[in-house]
């Protein structure tokens, strides 16, 4: 494994057991409390750890490396999602005092301030997904705009499904259990990845960086 991979899995560690702690404060604040000085170090050191492993069976299997990165860019990209989604819910209830179950707007269908904060979290992640998959996952170096553009195109549609998913999910399925709405919301955004991720990886793959 080189050394910018090594840095970069670090880096990768870092930011995801950042994000990691807002999102289960969010969920299980019980277990947040007992884990929050472990969260970071675990992934900072697991997260590089895990891409030398699969670098090293990737020499009998190429995919594994791509893949491994992959996931690891995946599961960034859904915690960038969730760690901003918790946060502007968080941001807008305690200074705002808009919960995500208000109406935003009503035109045919009701818009609640959840499909705004959940159309933010998506964007940031999208953004964050672009440069990570270009220059490490796929390791394109080819420039530019009709490549972006392709990602646009392909991210919108994503976006789409991710957003609607996540809706649908938020506002017609009541919260199992004893769910907050603040929880129930991390379930919506967790069907909409889901169906996003899905959308994303095929179309990147054969659209967008389809030499590999």
């Amino acid at each position: 494994m080189s050394r910018k991979d090594c840095w970069l899995g670090i880096f990768a560690g870092f930011l995801i057991g950042l994000l990691i702690m807002p999102v289960l404060k969010t969920a299980k604040a019980d277990i947040y409390m007992q884990l929050r000085l472990v969260i970071i170090p675990f992934f900072l050191i697991g997260t590089p750890l895990g891409l030398v492993v699969a670098r090293i069976i990737s020499q009998k299997i190429h995919v594994i490396w791509q893949l491994a990165k992959f996931v690891v860019i995946g599961v960034l990209n859904v915690l960038v999602d969730f760690g901003t989604l918790a946060i502007l819910i968080f941001l807008f209830r305690n200074y705002l005092a808009i919960n995500s179950t208000d109406i935003l707007f009503s035109f045919g269908a009701v818009i609640t301030f959840y499909s705004l904060y959940k159309a933010l979290s998506f964007t940031v992640a999208n953004i964050n997904s672009y440069f990570w998959n270009k220059y490490w996952t796929f390791e394109e170096r080819g420039s530019g705009h009709s490549q972006f553009l392709q990602f646009f195109i392909v991210s919108l549609v994503g976006f789409v499904i991710n957003v609607a998913t996540a809706s649908i999910v938020f506002k017609n399925i009541s919260p199992a259990g004893n769910l907050n709405y603040d929880q129930w919301a991390l379930i919506g955004a967790a069907f909409g990845s889901v169906a996003g991720l899905i959308w994303n990886f095929l179309g990147y793959k054969f659209i967008v960086f389809k030499k590999y």
